[in-house]
């Protein structure tokens, strides 16, 4: 969670204007093939594509037994330029120092077919620039070469009746940096219509999916990246992830892909990120599925640099200041497209074993209760009952749940369950009670050393009852599995461990940490309860990683010091984005509630809150379910035969070599030194072409420690770890002084001013002025109090 990096990198928002088509586009024209550039040298060997057969040379080096090795290192695409004509569409994208382009085509005559065919030369500059001209040379019968726009990423292609429409990012600004890589917001898209003349025949039915498609906000919560894997987890990135992509390797099945529903099946998906995140996956299908890649024959590579997977959840961003260096702690929530809706639409589980409101918080994961359940909201109740819909003895759904979360993380399965235990009216006691007995059933099949670790705690009433310390509990909690999955470190300890574990018998570990299993998170919705768990989880692993790196001397982070209290911001964020996400509103009940340190304005906040999440989810969710299912692809009429096979074996629910640990020390070790080296994203990141002033780089201006109320980093002692409640708790100074005048250990019914503050004050009371004066004027009572003279009534008055 925590990533030690120094740099910085432009924040200002980077807009491109997508210009509407021009006229000229619209007379007829005949298109024309991509040409082969001046210098007929590649810059690179030559890729497949779908409308050539590449010819090998015995002479050229980089081809072997028939198939293109591309040795030069790949780059990535980060800005790309529209061009029209009449029967053509032209994206040209470019490196980041604009020195090496790739061309895509995308054909305008048809409307029922979307042809995407990609270029199979890297042009430079000039080349560039002589393809465009032939290109305008060849077309200025019909209108020439129009230039459309400027984007930043293609979020895919989309069809509702009629015709193709291509999605594009116009508008991205900087929210994170991950050792070089920029993680970017999506601020603002523009959608091409792709067919030259479309045809409507369903021109209401067109208008109400595309409103609908436009419901789902693209400009709020989706985040991309274009060197960087933002979908798959850090831990996974720098090591499996770029051993996987070096190969050639997809990742593991996850689910929602036809051929890989079912955890353990052996087909690939040929993708080089994880599916189960990718909010425009069903976008990108049609014109970059991998699988229709490898049946045109064409190489694996091909058009993976074009791809750029959006992720809906939240990243957030903050730096640590610590004796003059900085640590970048970086949250990221990657929320699951599979099952995905508003909150009493989508409940419980799916036959292929995908749950509601799965949210992937790096190390830590949420999910809905694995049961089906249902709750009916068509009584206008704020809380509807719950309803076990369907009573499986085998679990079936649940067991392919936790074989997926096996395949994914590995063992442990940490299970914390936060329902509530005891309640007058049963509602999620019912859950309780039933989930119980489905990780009762499903451990009995697994291997003693391999079973799942089940938690059950009401932390509602743990709270309600104030006998206990609801957060001290917690930290219990996550101390135990941060122990049992451990947590990722790229490096040793620093060797001022070795030498305290010598002394103290602590074990020092000289070589990377990994972390194998995950814990679980839910209560009824994965909000406010989850929320704050998944807070005290990420307090317990950013303090083992800030000992890991050798910055504090104890993994014990205090609470109410800076580090803490800019974690727990960033968790209110987190939740708050979340519960959006799910509910229509924000948070009910945060970290302060359960610390019980409640604001003076909590209690009508959590008022407000609760009416804005029954409105919402009585009048908006149908129409933001819709919204979400034409975006996901998800079909109307769900399917009538089941998608998932019932399983082989009720006793061997789970695949064997899931059980297996997914990451092992020896093997991850080899990658992360190349996984440094695996782009030219560093470009990117120091942009040595550009100009820009300090002021406006996103790494000085991100939120930091040194800038709480409070914080000063000049103090000698000045240390973001240090608790502040003492001083920040500490009576005014104007009431000390009244305790002083009054305190029991002042003898005397009065107080003289010394001289010494006198002096400083230079006040000089002369008593025979005062004297002469009226001992009701304001002069009187001003020389009275500055004096400090107290009567013996008033004392009386004060008196505790």
């Amino acid at each position: 969670m925590s990533t030690p990096h120094r740099g910085s990198s432009n924040s200002l928002p980077d807009s491109a204007s997508a210009l509407a088509p021009s006229s000229a586009a619209t007379s007829r024209a005949q298109g024309t093939a991509i040409p082969p550039p001046s210098n007929p040298k590649p810059l690179n060997p030559v890729v497949h594509n779908a409308n050539r057969k590449v010819s090998e040379k015995k002479s050229n080096p980089s081809l072997s037994n028939g198939k293109t090795v591309v040795r030069d290192r790949p780059f990535a695409l980060n800005r790309f330029i529209l061009y029209e004509t009449k029967r053509w569409f032209y994206v040209v994208g470019s490196n980041s120092s604009d020195t090496l382009h790739r061309v895509l085509k995308v054909d305008r005559t048809t409307q029922d077919e979307l042809i995407v065919m990609e270029d199979e030369v890297v042009y430079s500059e000039r080349q560039l620039n002589d393809l465009l001209r032939t290109l305008e040379d060849g077309n200025k019968g019909s209108g020439g070469l129009t230039r459309v726009g400027v984007f930043f990423g293609i979020a895919g292609f989309v069809r509702f009746t009629a015709g193709w429409y291509l999605v594009a990012i116009t508008k991205r600004t900087v929210v994170a940096l991950l050792g070089g890589h920029y993680l970017y917001h999506c601020e603002e898209t523009q959608m091409y219509q792709v067919t030259y003349n479309q045809k409507v025949e369903k021109p209401s039915e067109e208008q109400r999916l595309m409103a609908a498609f436009r419901q789902v906000d693209m400009t709020r919560n989706f985040y991309f990246s274009h060197t960087y894997d933002i979908t798959s987890s850090l831990q996974h990135n720098m090591t499996r992830g770029f051993l996987s992509r070096q190969h050639g390797h997809s990742h593991k099945p996850c689910g929602g892909h036809p051929n890989h529903d079912i955890p353990g099946k052996s087909e690939k998906s040929g993708w080089k990120f994880n599916d189960r995140y990718a909010w425009n996956y069903r976008m990108l299908l049609e014109a970059f599925d991998p699988e229709k890649n490898m049946q045109a024959k064409q190489a694996d590579a091909t058009k993976n640099h074009w791809i750029l997977p959006l992720i809906y959840g939240h990243v957030d961003q903050a730096k640590l200041t610590v004796g003059g260096r900085v640590i970048f702690v970086t949250l990221i929530a990657r929320r699951s497209r599979h099952f995905a809706g508003a909150r009493y639409l989508k409940r419980g589980i799916t036959e292929e074993g995908n749950v509601a409101n799965e949210v992937e918080t790096e190390q830590i994961y949420r999910g809905s209760v694995p049961i089906y359940w249902t709750q009916d909201i068509t009584n206008m109740s704020p809380r509807p009952p719950i309803e076990i819909t369907v009573m499986d003895p085998y679990y079936t759904a649940a067991a392919r749940h936790f074989d997926n979360l096996f395949e994914r993380y590995g063992t442990p399965i940490i299970i914390l369950n936060l329902i509530k235990s005891r309640e007058p009216t049963p509602r999620e006691s019912k859950l309780l009670y039933e989930y119980t007995r489905c990780v009762e059933y499903l451990n009995q099949f697994l291997p003693e050393d391999k079973k799942m670790h089940y938690h059950a705690w009401d932390m509602s009433r743990a709270y309600k009852e104030k006998k206990q310390d609801v957060i001290g509990v917690l930290e219990d909690i996550a101390e135990e599995c941060i122990n049992i999955t451990g947590f990722f470190h790229s490096g040793a300890e620093p060797y001022s461990h070795a030498l305290r574990a010598e002394s103290e018998e602590i074990p020092y570990r000289p070589k990377i940490s990994l972390q194998n299993g995950i814990t679980r998170t839910n209560c009824v919705d994965c909000l406010d309860r989850t929320n704050a768990a998944q807070f005290v989880f990420g307090k317990k692993a950013l303090g083992h990683q800030l000992y890991a790196l050798g910055v504090i001397e104890s993994p014990q982070l205090p609470f109410d010091s800076d580090a803490v209290n800019m974690l727990t911001q960033m968790y209110h964020d987190h939740g708050d984005t979340i519960a959006l996400q799910y509910t229509g509103s924000a948070l009910v009940n945060r970290v302060e509630t359960y610390r019980r340190m409640p604001h003076w304005n909590s209690h009508s906040r959590d008022m407000i809150e609760n009416i804005r999440r029954f409105y919402a989810n009585s009048m908006l969710d149908a129409d933001k379910q819709t919204a979400i299912n034409v975006f996901l692809g998800v079909p109307t009429v769900p399917p009538t035969i089941p998608r998932s096979p019932p399983p082989k074996s009720y006793q061997l629910w789970y695949n064997p070599e899931h059980l297996e640990t997914p990451y092992v020390v020896d093997d991850c070790e080899k990658c992360l030194w190349d996984f440094s080296n695996q782009s030219e994203y560093w470009v990117e990141y120091y942009r040595p072409s550009a100009f820009t002033s300090l002021g406006k780089h996103f790494a000085y201006r991100m939120n930091s420690t040194a800038r709480l109320p409070g914080a000063n980093v000049n103090e000698p002692d000045y240390s973001p770890f240090r608790n502040r409640a003492e001083t920040a708790h500490q009576p005014p100074r104007l009431m000390d002084g009244v305790r002083r005048l009054i305190g029991a250990n002042s003898g005397t019914p009065h107080r003289k001013i010394s001289d010494k503050a006198t002096k400083e004050t230079k006040t000089v009371l002369v008593k025979d002025e005062a004297d002469d004066l009226d001992v009701n004027s304001i002069e009187a009572i001003t020389a009275r109090l500055l004096k400090g003279e107290i009567s013996e009534s008033e004392e009386a008055e004060y008196e505790w």
